[in-house]
């Protein structure tokens, strides 16, 4: 696991050897879920909206790089 980024209390990680399409996961204390790379709509959990907004927000500036990490990470 590769967290890539921290938020206020919450973060986004990578995990290696993962299924499914390119992914990210946000992680809380009481949430977590996993985000589509490429379309962000959540794949499975959930997240408070705010967390999901910002998350998603900084996922979309940082596209390419969490593209790259996940494709390193999973081969």
């Amino acid at each position: 696991m590769v967290t890539v980024y921290r938020g206020s209390g919450w973060k986004i990680a990578i995990y290696g050897r993962e299924h499914c399409v390119p992914h990210f996961h946000i992680e809380g204390p009481d949430f977590r879920c996993s985000v589509s790379i490429e379309t962000f709509y959540i794949i499975v959990g959930a997240v408070p909206a705010d967390v999901l907004k910002s998350a998603c927000a900084w996922g979309r500036r940082n596209r390419t790089p969490l593209v790259q990490k996940w494709r390193e990470l999973n081969g």
